[in-house]
């Protein structure tokens, strides 16, 4: 493996992922490669949080907001797929 490869080498993608930088499972290696999520068999751009062991996704609820300014998030259950965005040739 060249210096250029290893350099390039990407993380298995975690079990839990958040967008959320203030997160415990937050990870800017992982998300600096772009993630992609299938759920339930469709591509979903609008997830903010996700669990493959517990089956579920986090998206945004429009544009309401908290009392601290986060988006609301809806939890949608099913099967849930990440992926690396550029490893997509399937």
């Amino acid at each position: 493996m060249s210096d250029s490869e290893a350099s390039e080498a990407k993380k298995p993608l975690p079990d839990r992922l958040s967008l959320d930088p203030r997160s415990e499972h937050f990870d800017e290696e992982v998300l600096r490669h772009g993630v992609g999520i299938r759920f339930n068999g469709n591509d979903k751009t609008n997830v903010e949080e996700y669990c493959i062991s517990e089956g579920w996704i986090k998206v945004a609820a429009g544009r309401s907001r908290d009392r601290y300014g986060n988006p609301m998030t809806l939890t949608l259950k099913g099967k849930v797929e990440p992926y690396y965005e550029d490893d997509k040739s399937e």
